[in-house]
């Protein structure tokens, strides 16, 4: 399971993806005793290995020396992928027009996992994901209800 980050480490990471010309997509903390700090960057035209390597090298020199995880952990530095995560507002706005795969913590009728083309955000009062059920209705998802959101390939 993974971990909110504390905030120096947040921080490092954040600073150290944009110096290297990179967004910071999402930064994780998993597992216990073999703990792996997932971190997943982007930019336009897609990331390189050069790009991966280069913020690998340069946060774990940071991380080592400040010390801020308590015992050892594994470094990953990775391109979200195709099936690649929405973790921000941006993100859901982003991505308008991809086909979703969004889980929620409090059931909608029911249903907790919804499929469908995302269709962006709607700031009316409460912030929610708008989604296109493949029947065409249109789901409208609490954004501080989501769980876990990606976008899905299309075949």
């Amino acid at each position: 399971m993974a971990v909110k980050l504390d905030p120096p480490v947040s921080e490092i990471i954040e600073r150290v993806t944009k110096r290297e010309g990179v967004e910071l997509v999402h930064a994780e903390l998993a597992g216990g005793r073999n703990a792996v700090l997932r971190i997943f960057i982007d930019k336009p035209g897609g990331v390189t290995i050069e790009d991966c390597s280069n913020v690998s090298e340069r946060l774990s020199l940071i991380l080592d020396v400040e010390d801020l995880i308590p015992g050892q952990y594994t470094l990953e530095v990775a391109s979200p992928g195709l099936d690649r995560g929405l973790y921000k507002e941006s993100d859901y706005e982003r991505f308008a027009g991809l086909q979703c795969h969004v889980k929620i913590s409090e059931p909608i009728d029911g249903q907790r996992n919804f499929h469908g083309k995302l269709k962006g955000l709607d700031r009316e009062g409460q912030i929610v994901v708008l989604l296109e059920g493949p029947a065409g209705n249109i789901h409208r998802l609490p954004l501080e209800h989501i769980v876990k959101a990606n976008v899905e390939i299309e075949p």
